[in-house]
Parts: structure tokens; C-alpha cells; sequence
């Protein structure tokens, strides 16, 4: 798979309080489905896709995230330690394993500021030199999908507006149930809604939409939304598969056990 040029911004700096029996500890972006953080999950998607380079926005037990992204190498796979004087400048040696070849940039935004300035204080990192050229990608650390990035990037490029977000219609909590009179003529466990379609992330953004975020304190899904909507730069990318937000313990527990059923259709790499 070719590398991407497109950047990966991806908000991991929220304190996740709905989640608050794992968030106490860890960030959300932290907490693990199948021994791996949620984060890890998001990023072997658009790996999957070519996109290697990631810009997170940090906030929250920022600390948690930077450390893990540190030692993940060392901790998965072989070492050949050299305690004395090293090998060729070397103590620690790899092997055995395969890693994926990302760049990952750790970015404090700080611990109070809202979606809107995560993006925004990411702009001098996303564009070192200040010159806006192309657009980058833009998703939330606590959403998993199977979502095609090479359809939403082309979906994208064709329309020429400025921003583009993921349509997706989440599954039901509770049972659906159709009815002839008082008889149930059709009953379905936790179905996809039949409308509702809701921000599903997986944005892709040029960069002029840092001019409508006015400060730190700005919701992304609110004023800049609603103002590209208004203006007619708002496209969504319709998704009609499958798509999860981990919001609650209970999201939690139901993405573990599809991935302990090998029934996890975000799992879209190979190993």
C-alpha cells in the first residue's frame, strides 16, 4: 500500500466521564479491546489505508498516551539489551517483530480546551511552514469503523468543498419491533436505525477550516459546523456498514466481545 501524503489528526484529549469505570485511571483513547488501546485500533485502520503519519492532540492523563506510544516498540517483540557500553551506540536492540512504520506526534492541547481548539492548536504542527497546502484527515480516539478512507478521500477531492464528514447510522440499543395491530410481525435485535444519520467523524478537511474556529473554548461540532453547513462547504460521506463509538462501559464490553468472537468488522489489517 502506498503512503499517503494526507496527515491523520486524531482528538484523544477529552476525560471521557460517561466512561468513568476505566477513564479514572486512563484516557479513553487508552482503554483496551483485545489487550490493545482503542487508539491503537484507529490507527491500524488508517494504516491499513497508507496514511502512516499522526498528529494527536492530547489533553487528558496526556502523560498515559506519550509513555505508551514510547514504549510500544519495546514491549512488543524481542530485545537484545547491551548493558555495558552498547553496540554501535545501541543498548537496546529490536527484533522478531514486526512494527508498523508511523510518525507519531504527541501534542499537548491542553487539559480544558474543546474540540474545536484541539484542531485549531494542531494547525503549526499540521503546517509547519505555514503554507496550507492540501487537506488533512480528522477523527476522534474513541471511534472504530470499517469506513473505505480511499472512497471518503476520493469522495472528497470531488466535490471541492472544504470539508467532508462521515455519515454513518449507529445500531440501536434496544430491540426494534414492527407491528400489524398488536401483533409483532417483525422483531430485530439492536438493529441499524433507519434514520438518524449522525457524525460519524472520519472527516477530511482542507486547511482553511481553521479560520472558523475562533479560540480554544470552540465546540468543532458546533459553530464551525454549523457554519459550513450554512455556507454549502459541509459534504457528508454517506456509511452504510458498520461504525461504533466507545462511550460507555456497556460500548466497551459489546466491542470486546465481538473481538473475542472474531466478529470485529473494524478489523481491517491483516496482523
Amino acid at each position: 500500500m502506498p503512503t499517503k501524503a494526507q496527515p491523520v489528526a486524531i482528538l484523544a484529549g477529552g476525560v471521557g466521564t460517561r466512561l468513568a469505570e476505566e477513564t479514572t485511571v486512563r484516557p479513553k483513547p487508552m482503554v483496551e479491546i483485545g489487550g490493545r488501546p482503542i487508539l491503537w485500533h484507529i490507527m491500524k485502520h488508517y494504516s491499513r489505508y497508507g496514511f502512516s503519519e499522526f498528529f494527536i492532540a492530547l489533553g487528558y492523563k496526556g502523560e498515559y498516551i506519550k509513555k505508551h506510544m514510547v514504549d510500544y516498540c519495546h514491549l512488543n517483540g524481542n530485545l537484545t539489551v547491551h548493558v555495558g557500553n552498547g553496540k554501535n551506540g545501541n543498548y537496546v536492540e529490536r527484533h522478531g517483530q514486526q512494527h508498523p512504520d508511523w510518525t507519531v506526534h504527541l501534542i499537548e492541547t491542553g487539559l480544558h480546551t474543546m474540540t474545536g481548539g484541539r484542531i485549531k492548536k494542531l494547525e503549526p504542527y499540521l503546517y509547519p511552514d505555514g503554507q496550507r497546502r492540501g487537506p488533512f484527515m480528522l477523527t476522534w480516539g474513541d471511534g472504530v469503523s470499517d469506513v473505505d478512507l480511499d472512497a471518503l478521500l476520493d469522495f472528497h477531492h470531488s466535490h471541492g468543498k472544504l470539508a467532508t464528514v462521515t455519515a454513518v447510522r449507529p445500531a440501536a440499543r434496544f430491540g426494534h419491533m414492527r407491528f400489524e395491530g398488536q401483533r409483532v410481525a417483525e422483531f430485530t435485535e439492536k438493529p441499524q436505525t433507519a434514520e438518524g444519520w449522525i457524525n460519524g467523524a472520519f472527516f477530511v478537511l482542507e486547511p482553511e477550516v481553521f479560520d472558523y474556529i475562533d479560540s480554544e473554548d470552540t465546540m468543532w461540532e458546533r459553530e464551525p459546523m454549523e457554519r459550513l453547513a450554512a455556507e454549502g462547504e459541509l459534504m457528508a460521506y454517506m456509511h452504510h456498514q458498520f461504525w461504533a463509538c466507545m462511550d460507555t462501559l456497556r460500548d466497551k464490553v459489546r466491542l470486546q466481545e465481538m473481538w473475542d468472537d472474531g466478529d470485529a468488522p473494524w478489523k481491517t489489517w491483516a496482523n
